[in-house]
């Protein structure tokens, strides 16, 4: 058993929050009143997700997705008032982890996806290092190939992109809405890149430069960072962790 300020500080001697420019508060969210003995982890705080975790008499959620985000309307109405009242009416803490979560080296979403893909990290790059490259372990003999294996392994089909039949020999990734780094990804060198989702630009790009863009979802890009984050730390402070799978097509 704990406190929340306790659990706050270990999520932020992990995550180092401070150091990132991100697009909502990262930490303690929404403040119980519970002292914790069980923490969920979950990839979104969606009403299922919170209703879930009330069933299991959780005492704190863990998420990448928390409640506040920068310019959203800060009216506490309709779906953001039953979320809010659900916390609240059962003192249930919700802590929230953005790109902190993304970028941790072994525990965020970025290192469990090659952790479960088989990709080995060589390296970071684009806009505050959230982006990974590193190679296959083995290499794929095509784009289609690695997309068939990422789809078997999240057990969600992929969009494949662009690309040729030449050999996928360095990937580069960043997990959830990251098309965006998809030219930085390009320049550095890789033959495909997988990300959660592909705006129509990227397929383009994808086309007219050779490297494969492969879209596997927002989610099922990461939902391996929050559990390997909530376990280590509920292992650290004693406290049980049970990880809520909420799904979501997207």
């Amino acid at each position: 058993m704990t406190n929340a300020k306790i659990l706050g500080q270990a999520f932020d001697d992990l995550l180092q929050p401070d150091k990132f420019r991100d697009y909502g508060p990262n930490g303690l969210q929404v403040e119980g009143d519970r002292d914790v003995k069980l923490l969920v982890s979950g990839v979104t705080a969606s009403r299922a997700l919170i209703e879930a975790a009330i069933e299991a008499d959780a005492d704190a959620i863990f998420v990448h997705h928390g409640l506040f985000w920068r310019g959203q309307d800060g009216r506490v109405t309709g779906w953001m008032r039953e979320r809010l009242r659900l916390l609240l009416t059962h003192g249930i803490h919700l802590f929230a982890y953005h790109l902190p979560l993304d970028a941790h080296p072994e525990l965020g979403n970025n290192a469990q996806l090659a952790r479960v893909l088989g990709l080995q990290v060589e390296g970071r790059f684009g806009e505050q290092d959230l982006g990974f490259v590193g190679a296959g372990t083995p290499n794929w003999p095509r784009p289609q190939a690695l997309a068939d294996h990422v789809a078997a392994v999240l057990a969600r089909p992929v969009t494949c992109v662009g690309g040729t039949d030449r050999p996928v020999r360095r990937v580069a990734w960043c997990t959830g809405g990251a098309q965006g780094y998809f030219e930085a990804a390009i320049a550095q060198g890789v033959d495909a890149f997988i990300t959660g989702e592909i705006s129509e630009p990227q397929a383009h790009l994808a086309k007219e430069t050779g490297v494969a863009f492969l879209a596997c979802g927002h989610h099922a890009s990461e939902r391996y960072g929050a559990p390997a984050l909530a376990a280590r730390v509920a292992q650290d402070l004693g406290l049980q962790h049970r990880f809520i799978e909420i799904d979501n097509p997207a």
